[in-house]
């Protein structure tokens, strides 16, 4: 997934939902970050790794719930870490991942109309 968007170059005010037509540079960076949520094993691991109780998790953590193998797992790593979704802490020979929950707020505030944002917050 070359040319992955982060979570903090798609959040540059921008939302498609704004009002104003979004630039096509900020549509390719937001498209990237949204593209690391599109896929199911993806959004499964987002799940564990904030469920867990933890609140992170090791790739060998998670092959077993995934029924994937670890080279396929850490790639899936790989492309949300890059996409700033999660980070990664590596502790002698294991790595970590945690969510990046500023990250999962502000794709979900970059989806939400302002109209509907406003009220959401005041909830």
């Amino acid at each position: 997934m070359q040319g992955v968007g982060t979570v903090e170059t798609a959040t540059l005010a921008i939302s498609p939902l704004a009002g104003e037509p979004i630039k096509r540079a900020d549509a390719e960076r937001l498209a990237g970050v949204l593209k690391a949520f599109a896929d199911p094993a993806r959004l499964r691991l987002l799940s564990l790794i904030q469920s867990s109780p933890e609140g992170e998790a090791s790739v060998s953590d998670l092959t077993a719930p995934l029924g994937l193998s670890q080279p396929t797992v850490s790639h899936h790593l790989r492309i949300l870490t890059e996409a700033g979704l999660l980070e990664r802490e590596k502790r002698g020979v294991w790595a970590y991942y945690r969510l990046v929950p500023s990250a999962i707020t502000a794709v979900a505030d970059l989806l939400t109309p302002p109209r509907k944002r406003a009220t959401r917050k005041t909830r």
